[in-house]
């Protein structure tokens, strides 16, 4: 689904990626690991077209997009939660939920959809998202993500300051998408979380890929010492 060979990114000269190669299989999950400030959420914004990377190539189901806009790359399949809550704040939930119908086909109920994903959004549709509860807000962000029927799904750590309980309800959502058929790259800070969802993981530091393997072969003890920015 996804093939990146030999990224590089830089921000004023100074190189955010260097030479980051990473492959997303169809129907699998990959988690995207490594301490703050290794270059992954840099990673997901050059897929997703937010920022150019100065060499290297992307392709989507074999196509090239590293020179395309982020538009187009949306419309390609390619959907991104990024951290912070993806969210319009200004608008309802309903809103917001609508959205997403934009992106599929004319008589999805989006609406609907998102609030049996999850059941508090269907009690808070004309509530506006801004004055939702943290984790309330990335449940409107994932739903709304999900609802636009994504090919490749990008999740920049949608845990980050919420309860356990409400990251449990976050992940079996993605489990469910994931069973489905959608393919998933993972960025996120809980690493016992993320090896429980994902069949493969890359680990970044310092703007390069350190380590790879599938997820039930990797050793604790090397995660551990890769967020603390040692050697893996």
């Amino acid at each position: 689904m996804l093939d990146v060979r030999n990224l590089r990114v830089a921000y004023g000269g100074v190189h955010a990626l260097r030479n980051v190669s990473l492959v997303v299989p169809e129907r699998s999950v990959v988690a995207l690991l490594g301490p703050n400030g290794a270059g992954k959420s840099t990673t997901l914004r050059a897929i997703s077209g937010l920022i150019r990377p100065e060499h290297g190539r992307i392709s989507v189901g074999g196509q090239r997009i590293e020179r395309w806009s982020a538009y187009r790359i949306a419309r390609l399949g390619v959907v991104h939660v990024p951290e912070g809550r993806g969210i319009f704040p200004s608008l309802t939930v309903r809103e917001n939920l609508e959205m997403a119908a934009k992106a599929v086909e004319k008589d999805a109920d989006t609406v609907s959809e998102g609030a049996e994903l999850f059941p508090v959004l269907g009690t808070r549709l004309r509530q506006l998202a801004g004055s939702l509860s943290g984790g309330e807000q990335q449940m409107l962000s994932l739903a709304r993500a999900l609802m636009a029927r994504p090919r490749l799904l990008m999740v920049d750590e949608i845990s980050m300051g919420l309860a356990p309980l409400i990251v449990d309800q976050l992940f079996d959502a993605l489990r469910q998408r994931a069973a489905g058929g959608v393919s998933i790259l993972l960025v996120e800070q809980y690493v016992d979380t993320a090896l429980g969802l994902a069949d493969y993981v890359y680990v970044m530091d310092k703007g390069s890929i350190v380590d790879v393997g599938e997820s039930a072969d990797m050793r604790e003890g090397n995660l551990a010492t890769a967020y603390l920015g040692g050697p893996v």
